[in-house]
């Protein structure tokens, strides 16, 4: 429903038709003005229009002017008056609108705009069982949260209001170093961190400024969209790189030619397939990514979700002066609205990437980041990543209790031994078709494991998130995708 405008900004528009430059009488361009919007809804029934006093004042036009505009709209019954409190739009009968004039042309979007909308199909608003990547909002703090935002907000520094150029504000980079420092073993220092709206924004920045259009880019296969859509919209050239139980593999990168410009990985959760980089080919990577001269982009979305295996260093962490970036977000660990995310990068990189940021994407949001330093800093962090682990567990093996049945009939499911979804193995894409279009009916939302693939698909499966999802959700989802599994397998009624 559009909305409608106040009084003020009613008295702005009228001011711009009125006129005495105009040929028509100023009661007939008021009285005009106001019947359309009234017959065209831009004026609601109910609506308060402004005294005939104020309307004379405002538009620098007689009194006797307004009140004869007025009293035609109320002669046909566009308007009502009430009495001691002046007039209102009258309550219409509604009109069949015209339709829409034909497009006059095709838009041409450019090549890298129709990359971007190709890559658009694969968004979905279906936060519902099996959507991946979405945490539990269901069990965030948020009383405790709103209440931090309103007194951050309240006490906010009036220069917060201004353009910013430091990364991020110290407090909040001061608090993520501590804490990424004990928790991830990265090596940093505040002055190192760049606060961004999300890893997607840290992307994009590390494309435009370490890539020309038309290099080289590795990348996992299968991988992570949203990276592959910062990759490809730049122009880059991806090399898929197979993942095998150890995640990328370099070893099996191209033997000659063009050397990466930049290697993307999600070494402490492969995502999708799940797997966890062991230190010995991480080491290997390093190694590639100096011989190659190729900066390291170390995607570590949600490794703080690990449930029966110890934590592995980050990969950046491993080596001092490794030419690896360091990508993290908040989006999983506490909710995607926040928007908030972050880079760790080399000293040489720091305030060139800084500087960067704020011509480009003119940082702000100093009062939620002001928030959040304090939620980090007071303990709120950890103490409900620690329950989300535990909860997350939870929801898991709800989900793997109510696929119980196919998996006793051969259905394959990832380890879980991490993070927050897991991979059901399938046999053939004709398989993870038939089940993708079930589940339409369902209203279940199915990743198929084939759309992670820049190349042609090598494995076929269904990548189901759990943790945003009820365990009653997850479990009616669950023994359904379990049931249509067996049917299609012939062993299920």
């Amino acid at each position: 429903m559009r909305r409608t405008p106040s009084s003020e900004w009613l008295i702005d528009a009228l001011a711009l038709r009125v006129s005495t430059d105009n040929d028509l009488p100023l009661a007939q361009q008021l009285y005009t003005t106001l019947r359309g919007w009234i017959q065209g809804g831009e004026l609601e029934a109910g609506r308060p229009l402004p005294s005939s006093r104020r309307l004379s004042k405002a538009l620098n036009i007689s009194r006797n002017t307004v009140l004869a505009a007025m009293d035609r709209l109320l002669a046909e019954g566009l308007v009502v008056s009430r009495r001691g409190s002046g007039l209102y739009v009258a309550t219409l009968p509604l009109l069949a609108l015209p339709a829409a004039p034909p497009a006059a042309e095709v838009v041409e979007y450019s090549t890298r705009g129709l990359a971007l909308i190709d890559r658009c199909a694969t968004l979905s608003s279906q936060h519902t069982a099996f959507a991946p990547g979405i945490p539990a909002l269901d069990l965030f703090p948020h009383a405790q949260w709103q209440r931090l935002l309103r007194r951050h907000f309240h006490q906010a520094d009036t220069a917060w209001l201004a353009y910013q150029t430091l990364g991020g504000l110290p407090a909040l980079k001061e608090a993520l170093c501590d804490y990424l420092t004990l928790s991830r073993a990265v090596r940093c220092r505040p002055e190192q961190i760049v606060i961004t709206q999300g890893a997607q924004q840290a992307f994009e920045l590390i494309v435009q400024l370490l890539t020309d259009s038309g290099e080289n880019v590795w990348m996992e296969e299968p991988g992570y969209g949203g990276a592959q859509t910062a990759f490809a919209t730049a122009g880059l050239s991806i090399t898929p790189i197979p993942v095998d139980e150890n995640g990328m593999n370099p070893a099996l990168g191209p033997a000659s030619g063009v050397s990466p410009r930049l290697i993307y990985v999600t070494p402490s959760h492969q995502y999708p397939s799940g797997v966890t980089m062991p230190v010995p080919r991480r080491l290997a990577l390093l190694e590639h990514a100096a011989h190659h001269g190729a900066w390291i982009i170390e995607d570590d979305y949600d490794s703080e979700f690990r449930y029966d295996t110890p934590p592995v260093p980050s990969l950046q962490g491993l080596a001092e002066r490794a030419a690896v970036i360091y990508v993290g977000t908040f989006s999983k660990v506490l909710y995607p609205g926040l928007r908030l995310g972050y880079l760790v990068l080399p000293d040489a990189l720091a305030d060139t990437f800084r500087l960067a940021h704020a011509r480009l994407h003119r940082e702000g949001h100093y009062p939620a980041q002001s928030a959040l330093a304090e939620f980090i800093a007071k303990g709120h962090f950890s103490r409900h990543i620690a329950r989300m682990r535990g909860r997350y567990r939870l929801r898991q093996a709800c989900l793997r209790k109510a696929l119980a049945p196919a998996i006793a009939q051969g259905l394959k499911l990832s380890s879980g031994h991490a993070g927050m979804h897991l991979v059901a193995e399938l046999e053939s894409a004709a398989q993870e078709r038939a089940l993708i279009e079930q589940s339409h009916a369902e209203g279940i939302t199915l990743s198929p494991l084939s759309r992670y693939y820049l190349g042609q698909p090598q494995r076929f499966g269904l990548v189901l998130g759990y943790a945003g999802a009820t365990e009653d959700e997850l479990s009616t989802a669950g023994h359904w995708l379990g049931h249509a599994w067996l049917r299609l397998q012939g062993g299920g009624n």
